[in-house]
Order: C-alpha cells, then sequence, then structure tokens
C-alpha cells in the first residue's frame, strides 16, 4: 500500500483542531495547543515507520535531503521538550537510533550520497539534544546518546582540512559530490563550532573546548565571520579562501550564536557573551524587519523578498529561531532582546499557518499578514520552531557535565518498534495540569478519521 503525504493530510485533518491563527502569545495553552497543531502538520510528511525499510526509516521523502530529516528530529525533540508532548518520543528515538550506521558515528553508507560536513552535523545537533535531556536510551546494544554524539565529533574532526586556508571543513565529504569538495562553508565548520562548545559543557572535556576555540579563531581569520558579527556563507579554498561569499543565510547566524553561547555559560568568560551579543545584533541586522510595516518580524534574507528561496532555504528561519531561543537559556542577559524580536515574529508566523481547508497549513512569508500559498515541510516546521520557543523559559536548560546520565528503561531489552502511524497528536495539558477534553475528543476524532482513510486508500476507494 503506498500512502502519499497529500492522502495523509485529506484523511487526518478532517476534524476541528487548534488553528495556529487563533495564538494567544501570553497564554501557555494556547502555545502548546498551537505548537501541537503545528507539529502533527510537520509530521504528516514523515512516512518511514509505515514503510520502515532501511532507505526510508527516519527520513523523508523528495524534495528533503537527508539533513533536513536530522533537522526534524531535532525540531521534534524540542516540541516534546518544552510542551511535555511524549507522543512522538518514541517515534523520534526509532529515528536516532536507526542513522547511527555501522561505526556508530552517523556516518550511513545508504546516504552517503547527501552526506556533507553539514548534513552530519545536523544529525548531531538532534542527537547531542537528546544527551543534553537525557531522552531514555532503550537498545541496550548501543551506546549512550552522548557516546554516540562523541562519535560523530571524533568523525568529523578527522577531517579538518589544513591543505589549503590553515584549516577548516570542506562543504562535501566524498568526491562523488564534487561541487563542495573545495567549499569551505559556515554550516559545516559552524555546526562543528556548536558541536564542540556544546561537548565542552557537557562533557568538560578541555579538548573540546580547545577545537571550539580553534574553529572560530579559523572562521574569524579566515573571513566566515566578519567583525560587526555577520556569517557568511563560505570561501573556496582553490584559491586559498582569499575570496569569500558574503551571502548570508540565517541559520549560519544561530549556529555561530548559540555555539558562542554555550561557550559564555561554560567558561564564564566575556570574551564569549561579547561574541554572543554582537552574533545577535548582527542577526537582528540582517535578518528582521524586512519592510517599514514588518518590524521585528523574521525573514531569510537572501531570497525571501524576491521569490528565490529554495526548499533548504525555506527551512532555515527555523534554526535560527531555535537557536535564539536556546541562546535565551545560556545566556540570560540576551533575554529581554531575543523574546522581544521573537514573539513578534511568532505571532506573524502564526497568522501565515492559516492556510489549506483547516486553517493549519504554513506559508513561507511571515510579513504579509496570512498565509502566502507557499507550502512545504520547512514552512511548516519553521513555524514550529519559533512558536513552540515561546514556553522555552520555561523547560530546564540544556543538562550539563554533572546533570547527564545514561538513562535506560528497566525492561530496555527490546529494541524501540515503529509507531503504527506517522504521526500522532495527544491531548495537551492547560495551566492547571488538567488535559484540555475538548482537545482529547478532537484528537481521538482525527486518529479515527486517519484510519479510516488509510483504510479507503489501501481498498483503492
Amino acid at each position: 500500500m503506498k500512502i502519499t503525504h497529500s492522502a495523509l493530510v485529506a484523511a487526518s485533518f478532517v476534524a476541528a483542531i487548534t488553528s495556529p491563527g487563533e495564538l494567544d502569545s501570553t497564554s501557555r495553552t494556547s502555545i502548546k495547543n498551537v505548537a501541537s497543531t503545528l507539529a502533527y502538520g510537520t509530521m504528516s510528511y514523515y512516512t518511514g515507520n509505515v514503510t520502515n525499510t532501511p532507505e526510508t526509516i527516519a527520513t523523508l521523502p523528495d524534495p528533503y535531503y537527508w539533513w533536513e530529516a536530522g533537522a526534524m528530529w531535532g525540531a521534534m525533540l524540542d516540541y516534546c521538550h518544552y510542551t511535555g508532548d511524549e507522543s512522538y518520543v518514541d517515534t523520534v528515538t526509532e529515528a536516532l537510533l536507526s542513522q547511527v550506521g555501522p561505526d556508530l558515528n552517523y556516518m550511513n553508507p545508504v546516504h552517503y550520497g547527501s552526506t556533507g560536513n553539514d548534513d552530519q552535523a545536523f544529525w548531531g545537533f538532534a542527537v547531542l539534544s537528546a544527551a543534553e535531556r537525557n531522552l531514555p536510551q532503550p537498545q541496550t546494544d548501543m551506546p549512550s546518546w552522548l557516546t554516540l554524539s562523541e562519535n560523530l565529533w571524533n568523525s568529523m574532526v578527522s577531517r579538518w582540512n589544513v591543505t589549503h586556508c590553515g584549516g577548516g571543513f570542506t562543504w562535501q565529504i566524498f568526491a562523488e559530490n564534487p561541487n563542495g569538495m573545495n567549499y569551505k562553508n559556515s554550516v559545516s565548520n559552524g555546526g562543528f563550532f556548536q558541536l564542540s562548545a556544546r561537548l565542552a559543557r557537557a562533557t568538560g572535556n578541555e579538548t573540546y573546548t580547545d577545537w571550539a576555540t580553534k574553529v572560530w579563531d579559523w572562521s574569524e581569520a579566515v573571513g566566515l565571520v566578519s567583525s560587526s558579527g555577520h556569517v557568511f556563507d563560505g570561501t573556496d579554498s582553490s584559491d586559498n579562501c582569499t575570496d569569500i561569499n558574503h551571502l548570508t543565510f540565517s541559520y549560519s547566524q544561530g549556529i555561530y550564536m548559540y555555539g558562542a553561547a554555550v561557550m559564555a555559560n561554560y567558561t564564564q568568560d566575556t570574551e564569549w557573551s561579547d561574541r554572543a551579543a554582537l552574533m545577535l545584533d548582527a542577526a537582528e541586522n540582517r535578518f528582521f524587519s524586512p519592510y517599514d510595516n514588518a518590524t521585528d518580524i523574521m525573514f531569510e534574507q537572501a531570497c525571501e523578498t524576491v521569490g528565490t528561496c529554495n526548499v533548504d532555504m525555506k527551512s532555515f528561519k527555523g534554526y535560527l529561531a531555535r537557536f535564539m531561543w536556546s541562546t535565551t537559556k545560556m545566556l540570560p542577559a540576551l533575554t529581554d532582546r531575543i523574546n522581544s524580536v521573537l514573539t513578534v515574529s511568532a505571532t506573524a508566523a502564526a497568522q501565515a499557518c492559516t492556510g489549506g481547508d483547516n486553517g493549519t497549513v504554513c506559508g513561507q512569508k511571515w510579513y504579509v499578514g496570512g498565509f502566502d500559498g507557499e507550502t512545504g515541510l520547512g514552512q511548516q516546521m519553521g513555524a514550529l520552531e519559533i512558536i513552540q520557543g515561546l514556553l522555552v523559559q520555561e523547560a530546564d536548560a540544556p543538562y550539563a557535565s554533572s546533570e547527564i546520565e545514561d538513562v535506560r528503561p528497566s525492561a530496555a531489552a527490546a529494541p524501540v518498534t515503529p509507531s503504527p502511524a506517522p504521526s500522532k497528536r495527544s491531548g495537551i495539558a492547560d495551566e492547571d495540569g488538567e488535559e484540555d477534553a475538548a482537545l482529547s475528543l478532537r484528537v481521538n476524532t482525527v486518529m479515527v478519521t486517519l484510519f479510516v482513510g488509510l483504510a479507503l486508500i489501501a481498498l483503492g476507494l
């Protein structure tokens, strides 16, 4: 039986659910309910736990690459953490464990064709988040989340390339992907920088501290990070990195910003807090307020206003939002500034998620005052990231070395089994901790409708 994304959406969104357009950014219950709607929409793009093959488990259908699947699992980990809704935990856990590869370092031969250094880094962000939140690890034959994160880091560090430019990571790993073998991009280098910073805090191992400092210094020296805090896209080793590609993308800014904030939190060195603040200055300058009537609304500066964003780029704002919210947990001094712009952007993003038959589908441009008709996983996930982050101050900060544990359920002998459906929604508790019965009823109706719809699809009706 072949289940298409459109069929799943048609089957599952028949019943009434919380419209993002109803978001009240001051209400915990409203934020949770809207986030639940957006999480469901995000997960509707995933059917790997139904098809359950090595090629499809944990990954997404075309046109979404392997890296964006890793990004999605990171977003869903945030969703579970911020809202307390555990209905996706088993699916996320299964996905993260399915991609470890034969060397347990997230170099999976099945996906070598689409694996670059930045791709591996995005899976690293998700796996390290699992470690920092003590996500239970159910498979006794697998290392802890923290060990898997260190394995991934060890795989990456071996590719630090000093042949040209005095160091740096190239975009691509394999010669079969020749277009990026000379290009040293900020996402690969920033990704490794952030992983190093987070592992330093998670382990207390100064090797990671040294590498975080080394990559930052190299990024500044070569010109990927400017004196004004802007992060440029990359440089080419074929001319010894003498020319910089001055395009800027929001996710690169967020990746470096959060890494600097983690270093500030861990080292208590004001140099790192100053760097994080400078990164925030540059982000506000470059990725907010595209027009005079859209103050403090986030946009993708390089492509959004001119309509040239590709599939990948349409997801980038979500990662800037993720890492800005996370920065508030590492550097509370920046919280008011970040809350100010992200709350405005979250409200705008909610209004952009009013498309489709049920008013829950997200568009791309948050600054147009409504749904713009440009749909996709990146749009759905980006809105989820910025809206669920409104709950960040109520959530625990990522655990540090003295708090991280290898949590194994008492009945951990059996591996995680696939969930029966591509996604599910659960009732969300209100401020008093009691489940909203009306929402629970609506969710049950959604699930019944989903299975009826799938049955009709299977019968060819």
